[in-house]
């Protein structure tokens, strides 16, 4: 069954490396933070200027003053700082973040990414992302397989406005972990029982089926 947004966020955790600088988009990816192992450093970084953000605070620790990127309630890490938005950015554009995790509305077998416009709806702006997939060299993006209506999300070429081009390699969805090369989606994991199938039914971009597909471990 596809996975859950709790499911999601914890393996993209497994992605993290102890010593990692990692940027959590806004959505499923800021939930990764609650799913770093207890004996490994890592530094969680906000666009909005914050430096070690731990995971989301209990009720009795929420501080309406200390916010990420998408103005949810967070809390610090032993080692944290705080500084400008201005200083921010200049760590992601001097490429000093390891790992960036985004949402996406699509992404296709050339490595684009389309995450902050849909036509016809009121937003309130693209936010960081054109800066973090600009300055990051190893960006996966976590988002569901299809949309509410059932339509592909992993494309042969992206329809809305690019955020980024060329420059995603690893797309988690509620459904599958690929890789991008080479202008195709590579197949590595599946949701534990989801059918290679049921994947590939709903991947309009070009798909590459290895012979041995995994189930995730979680």
């Amino acid at each position: 069954m596809a996975l859950t947004r709790d499911q999601l966020a914890q393996r993209v955790a497994q992605e993290f490396k102890d010593g990692y600088y990692v940027n959590l988009g806004i959505g499923i990816p800021t939930l990764a933070a609650n799913f770093i192992p207890d004996d490994m450093q890592v530094m969680l970084q906000s666009e909005n200027g914050l430096l070690g953000m731990g995971p989301f605070p209990l009720d009795e620790e929420v501080d309406a003053d200390l916010i990420n990127a998408g103005k949810q309630t967070v809390t610090m890490v032993e080692g944290a700082s705080i500084f400008s938005s201005a200083e921010s950015f200049a760590m992601i554009r001097g490429g000093h973040v390891d790992l960036t995790v985004l949402g996406a509305f699509e992404v296709d077998c050339q490595g684009n990414i389309a995450s902050y416009m849909i036509p016809g709806k009121l937003i309130k702006g693209m936010g960081g992302a054109m800066d973090l997939v600009a300055g990051a060299d190893n960006i996966i993006v976590t988002m569901t397989h299809a949309s509410k209506s059932g339509d592909s999300k992993l494309l042969s070429q992206c329809t809305l406005p690019l955020t980024g081009k060329g420059c995603i390699k690893r797309v988690l969805t509620d459904l599958a972990l690929l890789d991008i090369e080479d202008g195709k989606f590579i197949l590595r994991e599946r949701a534990p029982g989801v059918s290679v199938e049921e994947i590939a039914k709903l991947t309009s971009g070009e798909l590459v089926i290895p012979d041995h597909v995994p189930e995730m471990v979680f």
